[in-house]
């Protein structure tokens, strides 16, 4: 498997163009706040003082994972198949915010246990029929790993566009993220665990028991590669593709939630460089969702007490970038406006 090479963003030049273009516009120094670092880093990212969001593409990848049986999520896994249906008939949250959006809403079969019928807007990309359970065995092969990375890049490279928007669907899927979060950014499981789809507090100790011992059946899964084979999922490490693809073409990747966040850090223990092509939508309510931003050094857009996933956050976040973007490109400056700047 070949793992793109990636380069630093390192632009002097346009850099200090985009501050001057920032800082010369009809307002005080740093009065539009975050919108600021926002405008610069999109800047960067596309590589022009007037970056424009073209094309943007939400992609919601599912998986279906073995755990899922040891009862870690409070939903069966026949939800997962269900709601792929209900995202396809567009009654989905992020079904409703991509139609508001604009956006081009793909879902991706990565690995859910269910046929689906041929259609519009579905891409089949199983791997298999969910992962393995994780605590008797890795929860893919290297082999289903490698295949699953792939898929996700020839995915965004049959796919127009300068912007990634990240979604997934998945029961048990926030045990695999928790899993490698523990794994990844070496933090005690207890930490990066969560209620997921709403678990008590019984059901979540045992969660955590049960994700306490996958961690020590694969003790020695800790390169980045390892452990995402070992912990799962297949929509997680289809979105690794997918991720280290967008990044290689310099589109611009909207992170939504903790689970995304999960691929994405595991596409950056691979390449680094993929952090600076990251916008960050949102801080989920899901507990390790805090510790998941620190570990990728992330300061989200919104923070809206969400937990529902689907790219849903990545979509809400969506108009910021535009408006973003417009700002740059629009916003008369001083010079141009005829308006006195601060003596």
């Amino acid at each position: 498997m070949t793992i793109p090479a990636l380069a630093p963003l390192h632009d002097t030049a346009l850099e200090a163009s985009l501050r001057a273009r920032i800082d010369g516009k009809t307002k005080p120094l740093g009065a539009l706040g975050r919108l600021e670092a926002l405008m610069l880093r999109l800047g960067l990212i596309l590589g022009s003082e007037t970056p424009k969001l073209e094309q943007p593409q939400l992609i919601v990848f599912a998986g279906d994972h073995g755990l899922a049986a040891r009862g870690v999520s409070a939903y069966p896994s026949d939800v997962t198949w269900q709601m792929v249906e209900n995202f396809l008939a567009g009654g989905a949250a992020v079904s409703v915010l991509a139609r508001q959006q604009g956006l081009a809403l793909t879902v991706v079969d990565a690995g859910v246990a269910h046929d689906f019928a041929p259609r519009a807007g579905l891409v089949n990309a199983k791997i298999a029929r969910g992962t393995a359970d994780a605590l008797e065995q890795p929860a893919m092969t290297a082999q289903q790993c490698a295949d699953a990375i792939a898929a996700g890049r020839e995915i965004l490279r049959q796919r127009p566009g300068n912007a990634l928007l990240l979604g997934e669907m998945g029961i048990g899927n926030t045990s695999a993220a928790a899993l490698l979060l523990a794994r990844l950014a070496g933090l005690p499981i207890e930490a990066c665990t969560g209620r997921g789809t709403g678990l008590d507090d019984a059901q979540l100790a045992r969660k955590t028991a049960i994700l306490a011992q996958v961690l020590e059946r694969h003790a020695g899964a800790v390169a980045p590669l390892d452990a995402l084979a070992a912990l799962g999922g297949f929509e997680i490490a289809t979105m690794v593709g997918a991720v280290l693809q967008a990044a290689l073409e310099r589109r611009v990747i909207v992170v939504d939630g903790f689970i995304t966040g999960a691929a994405v850090l595991v596409a950056a223990k691979l390449q680094p460089a993929v952090l600076e092509r990251c916008v960050f939508a949102h801080r989920s309510d899901e507990s390790g969702h805090a510790r998941m931003l620190d570990a990728l050094q992330a300061e989200p857009l919104l923070d809206l007490g969400l937990r529902l996933g689907e790219g849903s956050g990545a979509a809400l976040a969506w108009p910021l970038l535009e408006s973003a973007c417009r700002i740059l490109a629009e916003m008369a400056s001083f010079a141009s406006a005829g308006v006195s700047e601060k003596a």
